[in-house]
C-alpha cells in the first residue's frame, strides 16, 4: 500500500510537471503562430521508440491538435508542426517549408519555442516554493538544538572520528543552519572537515574522499548522522518480548540491570551483549517508575524502536524553529530557495562525473525518484518535492545534449551567430547520438535501481 500511494503521487506530480513543460511549448508556438499537431500527456508509443506500440487511450480533436491521453505513463510531447522531435516524423520535414511551420520562423522565435517548457518549468519551482513557505513556513531543527549532540547512525561515521554525544558546530567552519543539511554539505560541497564539540573542546574532524566517496552510497539509507535521542518507545516490532511483558508507546526507558541508559544508541549497543536472557528494563511512565523482567531474542534485542526526533519535537524534548512567511515575503525567499535546489544539483551533477567519489553508482531511475516520496500522502511534501522535480526537469532539459530543449538551442545559437543553421545530415546524426545516450541513461539509471 505505501509504494501505491508513493507510484500515485510520482504520477499526479509528473503530470502536473509534463502537462505545464510541454504547456510552454505550445504556448510559446500558438504565440508565433506555429501549428501544433499533437499535445499529449504520457507517450503514444514505447518512448524512446517512436514507432513501437503506437496507440492512445484518449484523443480529441480541437481546431488542428489532437489532445491525448498516452498509454506509457512517464512523460509527454507536443508535436509542432515541422519540427524534428520525439515523435521522429522525419517524413513530413522532406516537403517545401510553410509559413505555419516552426522551420519557416525566424531563429530567434524558435529559440523561445524550444524555451518555453523550461521558462515554465523554472518559474512553476520559484511559485511553489513561494506558496509552501507562505502556507506552511519552514520548519526545522537548528543545528545548535541538538542540545543531546548526534547519534552515529553508521559505522563511516566512527570512520573519521566522530561520536555519539558530538556537537556540530560548523562544517569547514561555516555554521550549517539546520541539522538535516548538515551531511548533504558535507557530501554536495566535498568538504574537508567538521567542527564538534566534545566534553566542552572543541575538535576538527578532518574528512578524507574516501569518506565522501562511501557517504554519497549510504546517506540516503542510514543519514550516517542523527540528533541523539532519549529513548521513548515509538512502536513494537511483531512478537515483540517487550510488548508481550507490558511496556506501552510512550514509556521512557532509563536503564537495563539498573544501569543507566539515557539515550536509545547506549541501549541498543548494551542489550546486544545480553542475547537470550532475562533482562531487567526500567521505565518511566509518567510520574511512575517501572520495571519489566523480560527475555531477549537470540540476537538480543527486546522488539521495540524509539520515537523520532520530529516526534519528540512534539512533546517539546528538542526545540524546531518555525519560520513563517506573509505573501510578499515568501517570494524572494522562494526564488532563493529555487536558486539554491539549482546550484545544490549543479554540485551533484558534477560529483557524477567526479571517478573519485563513484557518485556515478548512485544514479537511480523511476524507482529511486517515487521512492523519495512519503508512505503518507503529505500534501506539504508532494509540493515541495513538485518544485524539486521542477527545477531538476529545467536544468536536465538545459543541457546540450541532441533531443532535449539545451540540444535544440545550441543548434538555433549556432545559426545564430553563423548566420546559418546546421547541415541535415549532422541534425540527423546529432539527434542518434542524443537518441543513444538519452536510451543508455534511462537503462542505466534503472538497471541501478534493479541492481
Amino acid at each position: 500500500m505505501e509504494w501505491l500511494i508513493k507510484i500515485g503521487q510520482l504520477l499526479l506530480s509528473l503530470s502536473i510537471l509534463v502537462l505545464l513543460h510541454e504547456g510552454g511549448h505550445f504556448a510559446a508556438a500558438k504565440l508565433f503562430k506555429t501549428r501544433v499537431e499533437k499535445f499529449y500527456l504520457f507517450f503514444d508509443f514505447l518512448f524512446p521508440f517512436p514507432n513501437l506500440l503506437k496507440f492512445s487511450l484518449f484523443k480529441i480533436k480541437r481546431g488542428e491538435t489532437e489532445y491525448g491521453l498516452g498509454w506509457f505513463p512517464l512523460g509527454g510531447y507536443v508535436k509542432i508542426a515541422g519540427m524534428l522531435d520525439e515523435s521522429a516524423d522525419k517524413e513530413a520535414l522532406k516537403n517545401p517549408p510553410q509559413p505555419w511551420e516552426y522551420r519557416s520562423k525566424k531563429a530567434w522565435q524558435r529559440l523561445i519555442i524550444i524555451l518555453g517548457g523550461i521558462i515554465v518549468n523554472l518559474f512553476l519551482g520559484f511559485f511553489i516554493y513561494s506558496m509552501t513557505l507562505m502556507v506552511w513556513g519552514e520548519k526545522y531543527l537548528p543545528t545548535e538544538n541538538a542540545k543531546y549532540g548526534i547519534w552515529v547512525t553508521d559505522s563511516l561515521g566512527y570512520s573519521i572520528g566522530l561520536q555519539n554525544g558530538d556537537k556540530i558546530l560548523s562544517v569547514d567552519n561555516e555554521p550549517v543552519k539546520a541539522f538535516h543539511q548538515v551531511m548533504g554539505r558535507v557530501v554536495i560541497d566535498q568538504a574537508k572537515s567538521i567542527q564538534v564539540e566534545r566534553n566542552g573542546e572543541k575538535l576538527n574532524i578532518p574528512i578524507t574522499t574516501e569518506f565522501i566517496r562511501d557517504a554519497i552510497k549510504k546517506v540516503k539509507k542510514t543519514g550516517i548522522i542523527e540528533p541523539r535521542i532519549p529513548f521513548f518507545i515509538g512502536g513494537f516490532a511483531p512478537d515483540s518480548p517487550a510488548e508481550a511483558a507490558g511496556l506501552k508507546v510512550g514509556d521512557q526507558i532509563v536503564a537495563l540491570n539498573n544501569e543507566p541508559v539515557m539515550f536509545f544508541d547506549q541501549f541498543f549497543e548494551k542489550i546486544g551483549s545480553f542475547k537470550d536472557q532475562v533482562v531487567t528494563v526500567s521505565v518511566l511512565r509518567g510520574s511512575d517508575s517501572l520495571h519489566f523482567e523480560i527475555k531477549t531474542t537470540p540476537e538480543g534485542r527486546i522488539g521495540v524502536g524509539p520515537q523520532s526526533y520530529v516526534e519528540l519535537a512534539k512533546q517539546g524534548i528538542f526545540e524546531f524553529r518555525v519560520q513563517k512567511y506573509s505573501f510578499f515575503a515568501s517570494i524572494p525567499a522562494g526564488f532563493k530557495k529555487a536558486v539554491k535546489v539549482i546550484v545544490d544539483y549543479a554540485k551533484q551533477l558534477k560529483l557524477m562525473f567526479s571517478p573519485q567519489t563513484e557518485a556515478y553508482k548512485q544514479v537511480g531511475g523511476f524507482k529511486s525518484i517515487a521512492s523519495i516520496f512519503p508512505a503518507t500522502w503529505d500534501w506539504e511534501a508532494f509540493w515541495n518535492l513538485t518544485a524539486f522535480l521542477s527545477l531538476v526537469l529545467a536544468f536536465m532539459n538545459f543541457l546540450p545534449i541532441p533531443m532535449l530543449d539545451g540540444g535544440y538551442m545550441i543548434f538555433i545559437l549556432y545559426e545564430m551567430i553563423t548566420g546559418k543553421p546546421p547541415g541535415e545530415k549532422f541534425m540527423e546524426y546529432a539527434n542518434m547520438i542524443g537518441f543513444i545516450l538519452i536510451l543508455a541513461l534511462l537503462l542505466y539509471a534503472n538497471l541501478n535501481d534493479f541492481f
